[in-house]
């Protein structure tokens, strides 16, 4: 069986652990996701081209309707 010192230096070295694992997990929360990511879009042709991407793959996948169809 253990003795008391050796019980007492593995809740230590435990307990050291458990705090520095702690520590390397801290996440600082940001208060606002929308200031995280404003301005890491530095390429403004190529952030259009992706606009202009998206609306073309949405209107694509729109069903068509005989009744909208223009004249």
């Amino acid at each position: 069986m253990l003795d008391e010192t050796t019980i007492e230096q593995r809740l230590l070295n435990l307990e050291r652990t458990v705090v520095e694992l702690q520590r390397l997990l801290q996440v600082t929360p940001t208060s606002n996701w929308l200031e995280k990511v404003t301005g890491s879009i530095s390429d403004e042709q190529g952030f259009l081209e992706v606009l202009k991407y998206g609306k073309s793959f949405r209107e694509a996948d729109k069903p068509t309707d005989e009744a909208e169809e223009p004249a």
